[in-house]
């Protein structure tokens, strides 16, 4: 009986292993297939034969989207909407999400029901650009960070995760004369990191992908943000590649000159590479912070 017990748990711990190995190579050949591509070379990358090792090496496509001004400076407005948003969406989600977890705030539940219904109905697009454009926003960052300053799941992630500190160590700062401002910021949030670097991966994921309402509510160019850039980059690529199927030979000679894919495919690893350095720095608070702001009183 021992045995067969140690065998099956053999069997399980290698299908698991298996199963691993499997997610893990899933995982990892797009990354791998993008950076080989941006190292090979144009007629590697129209020819489609790259897997996760260049060929036909070269690093033109890097030098073509640092030596050109635009990739550079739309690396620097996502950096500059991306750490600037983060702060904002932080400060005000916790000092929003702080009260909602008091249970002696004066209509509660008619807050909490507010801030639920952003969930399922909103103004749509074209009133949220003419509120944009009237607030003297249009064209700036601004557009881009506040009107998406509080996000309603992780507003309720972080009321739940502040209802979970213990009540005890309020009343004890009570009595020793604090106030609710200094409770907040030097109890509160010190005990909230694992929430902290969860919402907050959230909100820079985001403000570091966005790109639509970059496209809505900017017009000068030098304020694009990377994914922005990025994309008028694919859809460039993609407007070659068209012209090239369809028998064009000016494009075919550009497609091979100018390596689009090769282009396309380097900024994409380049936009890539901040949210892969910054994750493992919160790895050890993220699924602390999700598993207890998922918690329901």
């Amino acid at each position: 009986m021992v045995k067969d017990n140690s065998l099956s748990t053999k069997i399980l711990t290698l299908i698991v292993h298996i199963t691993m190995i499997f997610v893990l190579i899933v995982t990892l050949y797009p990354v791998l297939n993008v950076f080989a591509s941006s190292l090979s070379s144009a007629d590697a990358n129209n020819r489609g034969i790259v897997t996760i090792f260049p060929i036909g090496f070269t690093l033109d496509s890097y030098k073509m989207i640092f030596t050109a001004g635009a990739v550079p400076r739309a690396f620097k407005n996502s950096v500059i909407y991306t750490v600037v948003g983060t702060l904002i969406n932080l400060i005000l989600t916790t000092s929003f999400a702080y009260p909602l977890s008091r249970k002696s705030l004066p209509l509660k539940s008619f807050y909490t029901w507010l801030v639920i219904i952003t969930m399922y109905f909103s103004g749509g697009l074209i009133p949220l650009f003419i509120l944009v454009k009237n607030l003297g926003l249009y064209d700036t960052m601004w557009a881009l960070i506040l009107p998406g300053a509080i996000n309603t799941t992780n507003l309720i992630i972080m009321r739940t995760f502040f209802q979970n500190i213990p009540h005890e160590l309020e009343e004890s700062a009570y009595l020793d004369g604090a106030n609710e401002f200094v409770i907040f910021t030097r109890i509160v949030l010190p005990l909230s990191k694992a929430a902290l670097a969860t919402v907050g991966l959230y909100y820079a994921v985001g403000h570091w992908n966005s790109w639509f309402n970059a496209m809505i509510f900017l017009s000068d160019q030098k304020k694009f943000p990377l994914q922005l850039v990025l994309r008028d980059i694919i859809m460039l690529a993609q407007t070659l590649q068209q012209a090239a199927e369809a028998g064009d030979l000016s494009a075919r000679q550009e497609l091979g000159l100018i390596n689009a894919k090769g282009v396309k495919y380097a900024t994409l690893f380049v936009s890539m590479v901040p949210m892969l350095a910054v994750y493992p720095f919160v790895q050890k608070y993220f699924v602390k912070g999700v598993m207890i702001g998922s918690l329901k009183d």
